[in-house]
C-alpha cells in the first residue's frame, strides 16, 4: 500500500482532477501538501486523505520538504512525491533528491523546465530545434539578432508553455524589448528564431525511459498568435487517426527528446512545429500533463480517464495503452470588445441547434462576469465524434458562431 504525497497549492478544478485520479487508485495512501487551508477541500476528497500539510509557499522547495517530512510523519512514511503543475516539477525534484525519494531528480526536472538548457541538450543529440541564445545584457540579443534574422522570439528562461512570450519584429521592437525587459545576468531573457508552420503537440506516457504511448494534437492558431490577440477565438483538435505514416517523423524525434532529456516515468507535453518544407522542430518540452483541457480531451477519444491513467504511471509505473475510439476537440471562448464585464453571449442557440448533440462538456462564458483576460479565455466547449472531419468542422463554426462581448 503506497504513501503518495501530491504537492499541489491551490484546489482548483483542473488540478483537484488529477487529485482524484491518484485517491481513485486502489491500494494508494494519500496525503496533501497544499498552500490552501485543508478546509477549502471539496469534503469527498478530504475523507480519503491519510495526511495533509499546509505550507505558506506552495512552489517553494525547502517548504514542500518541510511538506513531505509532515506528511510521513501523518502516515508512517512516503513512497512517492508527486505534482502536475509546470512550475513545481524543479521543486519536487529537490524534494525527491533531499530525501531519497524515488522519482525525476532536480538537475532532469531543469532540462525541462529551463528553457536554453532544454535546447541546448536538444542540440547536442541531433533534436531539431529552434536557434536560440540566453542573453544577459542588451549586446547579446542585438548581436543574435545579426545573426540569426527577425522575427525572433523573446520568452521567460524557465516559462510554461507561450506565456510571458512575444515576438520582436524588427530592430526597432528589438531596442523596445531591451528597455522593457533590460536583460541581466540576474534576470537572462531567452531569444529565438521564430519558427513557422503548423503548430502541433505530442502527449506521451513515459515508463522510466521507455516511451509505451503518445498523442497528436492541433493548435488553431498557434498559441502564441492566441497571446497576441485577446480576442481571437482558438481550438485545440485530437484527431482519432494518429498512427499514419505522416507522424512517423515526429513519433522517432518526439522519442529521441525525450530520452535525451531524461524523462522519467509519467507524462509529458511537447509543442513541435511541422514547417513550410514539410520538416519538423520541436519548441517546448513539459515534464507534466498539458493544461487547456487536452487530458479531458485524451480521457473522452479514448472512453478512459486519463487522469487515473497518469496516476497510475507516476505511483506503480504502470500503463495500459487504450483503444482510440473518437476524435474530440475544445474550443475557447473569448471575451471581445471594451470594457471588463461580459455584457452578452450571442449565438449560443445557433450553436446549439448545429453542434449541440456533439457537445459532452461546457463551461460558458457568464454574462456578469469579469473578463479574464487569460489565454484559455471566459469559457470553453469540449465536443467528441468518431470523425476528426466532424469534429473539426463543428469547432471552427462554433467559435464563429459564439461571440462573448464586453460592455
Amino acid at each position: 500500500m503506497p504513501n503518495v504525497v501530491f504537492c499541489v497549492p491551490f484546489f482548483r478544478e483542473a488540478s483537484l482532477r488529477f487529485v482524484r485520479g491518484i485517491a481513485d487508485l486502489p491500494g494508494v495512501r494519500l496525503g496533501l501538501v497544499t498552500q490552501d487551508h485543508r478546509s477549502a477541500l471539496p469534503a469527498d476528497l478530504d475523507r480519503r486523505l491519510a495526511g495533509h500539510w499546509q505550507v505558506q509557499d506552495g512552489l517553494d522547495g525547502d517548504a514542500l520538504v518541510a511538506g513531505v517530512r509532515g506528511c510521513a510523519g501523518q502516515m508512517g512514511g512516503v513512497d512517492r512525491v508527486v505534482g502536475m503543475l509546470e512550475q513545481l516539477q524543479v521543486p519536487l525534484g529537490y524534494v525527491r533528491d533531499r530525501l531519497g525519494i524515488e522519482g525525476m531528480g532536480e538537475s532532469v526536472a531543469r532540462n525541462f523546465r529551463e528553457k536554453a538548457l532544454m535546447k541546448d541538450v536538444l542540440r547536442a543529440h541531433g533534436v531539431p530545434c529552434a536557434r536560440h541564445r540566453l542573453c544577459t545584457d542588451a549586446n547579446e540579443l542585438r548581436s543574435f539578432a545579426a545573426l540569426v534574422g527577425y522575427p525572433l522570439v523573446a520568452k521567460p528562461p524557465a516559462g510554461a508553455g507561450a506565456k510571458a512570450t512575444f515576438r520582436i519584429e524588427n530592430g526597432a521592437a528589438l531596442e523596445d524589448a531591451v528597455r522593457a525587459m533590460a536583460p541581466s545576468p540576474a534576470r537572462p531573457l531567452q531569444v529565438e528564431e521564430f519558427m513557422t508552420g503548423r503548430e502541433h503537440s505530442f502527449d506521451a506516457v513515459n515508463l522510466g525511459s521507455r516511451t509505451v504511448w503518445h498523442s497528436l494534437s492541433r493548435y488553431e492558431p498557434s498559441p502564441l498568435t492566441v497571446l497576441e490577440n485577446p480576442w481571437i477565438q482558438w481550438t485545440v483538435l485530437v484527431p482519432r487517426e494518429i498512427d499514419h505514416p505522416q507522424w512517423d517523423d515526429i513519433r522517432a524525434v518526439a522519442t529521441k527528446a525525450l530520452r535525451a532529456l531524461g524523462m522519467t516515468s509519467g507524462v509529458s507535453h511537447m509543442e513541435w512545429f511541422r514547417r513550410p518544407d514539410g520538416s519538423v522542430a520541436v519548441s517546448e518540452v513539459g515534464a507534466r500533463p498539458p493544461g487547456a483541457q487536452i487530458c479531458t480531451l485524451h480521457s473522452l477519444a479514448h472512453d478512459f480517464d486519463f487522469y487515473a491513467a497518469w496516476g497510475r504511471a507516476v505511483v506503480f509505473d504502470e500503463f495500459t495503452p487504450p483503444e482510440r475510439r473518437f476524435a474530440a476537440g475544445a474550443a475557447y471562448l473569448r471575451a471581445q470588445g471594451k470594457g471588463r464585464t461580459i455584457k452578452a453571449v450571442h449565438g449560443l442557440d445557433q450553436a446549439q441547434r448545429e453542434v449541440g448533440e456533439l457537445v459532452v462538456e461546457a463551461r460558458l462564458p457568464r454574462v456578469g462576469a469579469e473578463a479574464t483576460g487569460t489565454y484559455e479565455g471566459d469559457g470553453y466547449v469540449v465536443l467528441r465524434h468518431a470523425s476528426t472531419e466532424v469534429v473539426e468542422r463543428a469547432l471552427r463554426r462554433l467559435i464563429t458562431l459564439v461571440r462573448v462581448e464586453l460592455g
